[in-house]
């Protein structure tokens, strides 16, 4: 009974339809008699009340699919209409009829060959590029809705967008590549038959100005070549390889996407994995984040898949070829199994193609065949042994590129091979072409590939080559032969890698890189026309200094720019006096005590060489003296503050040897001295009770030269606070130490003057005589003989004080022929001082 029911309700809804479709009909018969009238607005109401009357009623879609195979016909008709609105609403209509009803498919033996007529001929119909527009639109929702039913009009469908795809209107371009990946997604088992056809018309359009242009053509593209026949994937390629150097990312990542889809689905892909893989891993540098990731993915996808399909030919590499070579570098990932042979196995046909676009005319293909070249070396690794020949003659040449961004890219290369390759190998044909540098124009590339393989290159495996490299080097007809500039850079920076790999193991061609550096530096002033060397040092001195003081913040005892400094400034001589407004500042950065404190005794150490020969370098031009206050109180004086440690005291020590150098340096040092009296004598006394006997010696040797230099013009105060520490330096456990403080002592009494009064001061002579009479009792009689003139020198001061305190010790004195000796000399003195001194 209810299938009885529900037989019935479809006869009478069927029934209804045909009943609604026919009176549609009816009322629309005076309209399709109109759409054969002259007057263009009695077609255009005409057709308007069609489209009211049917699709815009909201009939049923039986109802629909019976009018419309009524309506076909006339409304075809008028998509050649004169008047470009009846056109318009007829193609609106017509759009609608076939997303509403419910079997598209009956008209398309009416409606494809209208529109290949209408679309599809050598001279498009239809002037009006918005109608051409819904036309190619209508035939994208026909290619949805009809599917494989379309597979009898391939050629009709073909026609259209051949015509279409090159159209003047950029959104008609768009919608027939729209168009086009649809149909062949829709019958692939027929478009393959005509799809190449389509192949020339979007090859025209690929560099269309408009980006959405171009990023459509290329997925029609990608389209085309997976369902065709696979015989015009050359034709394209040339045309996607530009369109990786477009300057819009979203062309970029479209060609990115076809393909990496070609290599993933293309049924002929193994045939041209030698053209495809290029594409791919070129987009793998991309300046974009987003476009480096879809390549890599897609990459990774590509190899897992190779790697799946051919299981069985690489099964022992699956099992034992997993781990990284040694020394992989650490900055990148290494790249899977499957992806690493699929490189190795087409590196041969690479190769060549690397070698001719490398040399190309345009720069941007310069730039990225560099970049795919160290992309390729990653994933082949010691693969590329093979090849190594060709590699460097393609290195050799691009290294000699005007564009710097190629030469970059393939020294990162050659640092690459350095690492993969063992070093016999890449030593045996680079040194035999750094050896023949006359075969080349461009004498110094080899050299310059050579710098970036050994720097790649581990320090283990270079070690037990290192003298070979020296001894290449060091040969007269290479470190000799050319007096480019270029030349001898590139020397020299096949020596500071050696240098910057091996370090100490460097020693077995110490020699020869020794050789090298001399004979580069005699050629850079020959070239030059310079003189001397000490000429190149001045010519470029600023420079260089200005060099140093841009990292000089960042330096410690470990970097290589405080060697740098030292040589700079050891090896110009008279030059770097004159650069002093240069040099200051850096030495005022440098010598800071919050420093390393290792790097300020290195410091020291060179000043004080330049301080003892100082007209000869710094003050080569008379100018020091100007600095020198400035360089004491800021530089010097603040390093002698005493702080706990070993390391202080080191620094300390080196301080004082600078500050010594500096004193002896300083003729005309007085009145400067002066100045800064205050902040130094409590720096150098503080030092003579240093735990290291350097240290104290210098510290006396100090105080010996500020005597020395200032003369007179100590005030007695500042005199009785120097005495009491040398007293204790005469009890020093180093016999130097004590012959320097005496000495001292010595010239203390010389810097003695006539406001010196030995009445008010005779408390300060008593203790200081009293002391030296001990040790004119010592063991040594060289020290005996010392204090004995100083006791002379001071017994003028005070004689009658001095005659009373050796009469005191006469008789404990083990040697009374001094005590004798002194009375004699009292006793000669003038009777006019003995008498002063006692009033």
């Amino acid at each position: 009974m209810p299938v009885a029911i529900t037989t019935a309700k479809m006869a009478a809804m069927a029934t209804g339809d045909e009943h609604a479709s026919s009176e549609v009909l009816r009322g629309l018969a005076r309209h399709l008699n109109c759409l054969n009238e002259d007057n263009k607005a009695t077609r255009k109401r005409a057709l308007e009340a069609i489209k009211k009357e049917t699709v815009d009623k909201g009939l049923s879609s039986s109802a629909l699919q019976e009018v419309f195979s009524s309506l076909i016909k006339p409304l075809l008709k008028c998509l050649s209409d004169p008047m470009e609105r009846c056109r318009e609403t007829t193609i609106a209509v017509l759009t609608e009829f076939i997303r509403c009803v419910p079997k598209p498919e009956e008209s398309l033996p009416y409606l494809m060959p209208c529109l290949a007529q209408r679309f599809g001929e050598k001279e498009i119909l239809e002037p009006a590029e918005e109608l051409r527009l819904s036309a190619v639109e209508m035939l994208t929702l026909i290619v949805e809705v009809c599917g494989k039913n379309l597979a009898p009009y391939l050629s009709e469908v073909i026609n259209i967008l051949q015509r279409t795809i090159v159209d003047p209107f950029p959104d008609v371009k768009r919608e027939s590549c729209k168009c086009t990946v649809n149909f062949a997604k829709c019958v692939p088992e027929h478009f393959h038959m005509q799809a190449e056809c389509l192949i020339k018309p979007l090859m025209l359009t690929i560099a269309h100005q408009h980006t959405r242009v171009r990023v459509s053509v290329i997925e029609a593209t990608g389209a085309v070549i997976q369902h065709g026949s696979g015989k015009k994937v050359d034709d394209v390629l040339s045309h996607l390889a530009q369109r990786l150097f477009d300057d819009s990312p979203q062309v970029r990542k479209a060609v990115t996407a076809v393909v990496g889809d070609w290599l993933l689905h293309f049924r002929d892909r193994y045939s041209y994995f030698h053209k495809l893989i290029p594409l791919l891993l070129s987009t793998i540098n991309d300046e974009i984040p987003e476009i480096r990731l879809l390549a890599v993915d897609l990459w990774k996808q590509v190899g897992a898949q190779w790697e799946k399909e051919n299981e069985d030919d690489i099964k022992d590499k699956m099992d034992f070829l997993l781990t990284p070579p040694p020394h992989y570098p650490s900055e990148v990932e290494r790249p899977g199994l499957g992806c690493r042979e699929l490189v190795v196995r087409n590196l041969g046909k690479l190769v060549p193609a690397i070698t001719h676009d490398v040399t190309d005319w345009l720069v941007p293909t310069r730039v990225k065949t560099s970049q795919l070249l160290s992309v390729l070396l990653l994933h082949a690794e010691d693969h590329c042994i093979q090849h190594l020949p060709a590699l460097l003659a393609t290195l050799y040449r691009a290294c000699t590129d005007s564009e710097r961004d190629v030469v970059n890219n393939c020294l990162a290369a050659a640092k690459l091979i350095g690492t993969f390759v063992p070093p016999p190998v890449f030593l045996k044909l680079l040194l035999d072409h750094v050896a023949s540098p006359h075969s080349s124009s461009h004498p110094w590339a080899p050299l310059m590939v050579l710098a970036a393989v050994l720097g790649g290159c581990s320090r283990p495996l270079l070690k037990p080559h290192i003298q070979q490299v020296a001894n290449a080097l060091a040969q007269p007809d290479v470190c000799q032969g050319y007096q480019q500039v270029m030349y001898l850079e590139q020397l020299l920076a096949c020596v500071d890698v050696l240098l910057h790999q091996c370090e100490s193991d460097c020693s077995s061609g110490s020699l020869q890189l020794l050789q090298v550096l001399i004979a580069s530096v005699q050629f850079l002033c020959k070239v030059q026309g310079l003189d001397s060397v000490m000429e190149l040092y001045r010519q470029h001195m600023g420079q260089l200094l200005d060099w140093l003081s841009a990292s000089v913040n960042t330096w410690s005892s470990y970097s290589p720019e405080r060697l740098q400094l030292h040589i700079v400034v050891i090896q110009s001589g008279p030059v770097i006096g004159e650069f002093l407004s240069q040099l200051m500042p850096l030495l005022h950065n440098c010598l800071q005590p919050n420093r390393d404190p290792e790097m300020r005794m290195s410091i020291f150490t060179m000043l004080a060489k330049l301080l003892l020969d100082a007209n000869k370098t710094l003050d080569s031009q008379g100018c020091f003296h100007d600095d020198s206050e400035r360089f004491l109180s800021d530089i010097l004086l603040p390093n002698l503050v005493w702080h706990a440690g070993r390391i202080a005291a080191a620094v300390r020590t080196s301080a004082l040897s600078c500050l010594l150098a500096h004193l002896v340096f300083s003729d005309i040092f007085s009145c400067k001295y002066l100045g800064l009296e205050e902040r130094m004598h409590p720096l150098v006394l503080s030092a003579l009770e240093e735990d290291s006997q350097m240290s104290r010696l210098l510290a006396c040797r100090c105080l010996c030269s500020i005597l020395r230099l200032t003369g007179t013009s100590l005030h007695h105060e500042a005199l009785n606070k120097i005495y009491p520490e040398l007293l204790k330096r005469l009890d020093d456990s180093s016999e130097e130490v004590r012959g320097v403080a005496l000495q001292a002592v010595g010239l203390w009494f010389s810097s003695l003057t006539k406001d010196y009064n030995p009445v008010l001061c005779g408390a300060h002579l008593q203790l200081l005589f009293q002391q030296l009479l001990l040790h004119l009792d010592d063991p040594d009689s060289s020290v005996q003989d010392q204090v004995l003139e100083i006791l002379k020198k001071g017994s003028s001061v005070h004689p009658a004080l001095l005659k009373k305190e050796v009469e005191a010790v006469w008789d404990k004195q083990r040697s009374p022929v001094y005590c004798d000796q002194l009375l004699q000399h009292i006793s000669s003195l003038p009777t006019e001082s003995t008498a002063s001194c006692t009033e």
